[in-house]
């Protein structure tokens, strides 16, 4: 070993980034084992790297005894303490035993060493760079695909996208540009291993906020995402300040924000609902364009509901193979069962039955359902309340005629 050695290691660490120090460290290591195997030796011994010379030297560790046992881990104290008075027993004395020919394995070993720590660094340094793109959209070049995945190029990694991140109908052939949502950054033996997506719901939430200046800054929120790649999605937003507008400020001005997001995606619609506190009334924005009559929440379990809605608007609140109702649930978090009006009965306060026709038109819970029902059939019957005077006895005798 030489100055070169030393010199190596701090080009090294200035163009790998790979600190000097540790690389020592793992070196001396290795060196140990490399004796140990080399000259079969069980003592206990420690390599030293002279990082101004470059030398290497190997110590033998022994214990300092009173009496001596096993001359190759202990010594006695008379023979230590000629080397120094100080010694007592319990002490450790390095020996030096470098073999003459140890310079060539020490050579072998460092570049096995070297070679690792570079490759281990190499790794780090682009993991460190790509685990940040996590939950973002990073573009890429198609490189090639097979039956599992698409490859795409990043420049210095190349990421995968599965079967199930792959947008129904896209088709993706070599050379394409192409931008994706990155799910997951790994740090595997093998090396870093980037995941990427083209169906994950970050791909719309980011893409709205790149589109949408006041969802980036926070004035409009995102409050939930419900997709089905390819064909639909749902998005809930709601701002804090009365004065704008969450839906208008995403759909922009003729719809250009909202369609910039439709034709990355490829014509994937898009329905864009304002998010309220109110369960019922985001249940009924969730189901748009359908109208909803009521809202009514099982006792039991509050995160099932039945929505009633009139007999004209059943297949447009369920959708396409149930995907309204589906993208619905997905975006509230409720468990939604959608009945037509007709097949519905609603019940007062006296357990009397209520026409569906009775109930005031609105986004209403049971509740508020029931009272609107009856509140309709003191309208409807102004001489009922003009008899609120009569006795039990005419009622009856009324009642009987």
């Amino acid at each position: 070993m030489s100055k070169e050695m030393v010199e190596a290691l701090d080009a090294l660490e200035s163009e790998k980034g790979i600190k000097k120090e540790y690389v020592i460290e793992s070196l001396e290591a290795a060196l140990v084992a490399a004796y140990k195997r080399n000259y079969n030796q069980a003592q206990n011994v420690n390599v030293e790297f002279d990082t101004k010379k470059g030398n290497i030297h190997v110590y033998a560790v022994k214990e300092v005894v009173e009496d001596v046992v096993d001359d190759r881990l202990e010594v006695s104290l008379e023979d230590a303490q000629k080397k120094s008075r100080g010694y007592e027993v319990g002490d450790h004395v390095q020996e030096e035993v470098t073999p003459k020919d140890f310079g060539r394995i020490a050579a072998q070993t460092a570049k096995q060493v070297i070679m690792q720590r570079v490759r281990e660094a190499e790794r780090d340094i682009i993991y460190n760079e790509y685990s940040q793109y996590e939950h973002e959209i990073i573009q890429g070049t198609v490189e090639r695909s097979d039956n599992r995945y698409v490859y795409i190029n990043f420049g210095k990694i190349e990421a995968v996208m599965s079967k199930n991140d792959q947008m129904p109908g896209e088709t993706y052939n070599s050379r394409d540009r192409i931008r994706v949502y990155v799910t997951k950054v790994e740090n595997a033996t093998k090396g870093p291993q980037v995941f990427v997506s083209r169906t994950d719901p970050g791909l719309v939430k980011r893409l709205f906020e790149q589109q949408v200046p006041e969802i980036y800054d926070g004035t409009v929120e995102i409050v939930s995402i419900a997709r089905e790649a390819g064909d639909r999605t749902k998005i809930a937003v709601k701002s804090d300040n009365p004065d704008v507008d969450p839906v208008g400020t995403c759909v922009g001005p003729k719809g250009a924000r909202v369609q910039a997001v439709v034709d990355e995606l490829n014509g994937e619609n898009i329905d864009v609902v304002p998010y309220v506190d109110d369960p019922v009334d985001f249940i009924a924005n969730a189901l748009n364009p359908a109208e909803v009559i009521a809202v009514q929440f099982d006792e039991n379990d509050k995160k099932q509901c039945i929505v009633i809605v009139p007999d004209y608007h059943l297949s447009l609140a369920i959708g396409k193979k149930g995907q309204n109702a589906r993208l619905a649930a997905k975006l509230t978090g409720y468990k939604i069962d959608i009945k037509p009006e007709s097949q519905v009965e609603f019940v007062d306060d006296n357990d009397q039955d209520v026409d569906i026709n009775d109930v005031e038109s609105g986004k209403i819970d049971i509740e508020k359902t029931r009272e609107n029902a009856a509140n309709a059939d003191d309208a409807q019957n102004p001489a009922a309340n003009d008899s609120e005077d009569v006795d039990d006895e005419d009622d009856s005798t009324d009642s009987e005629e």
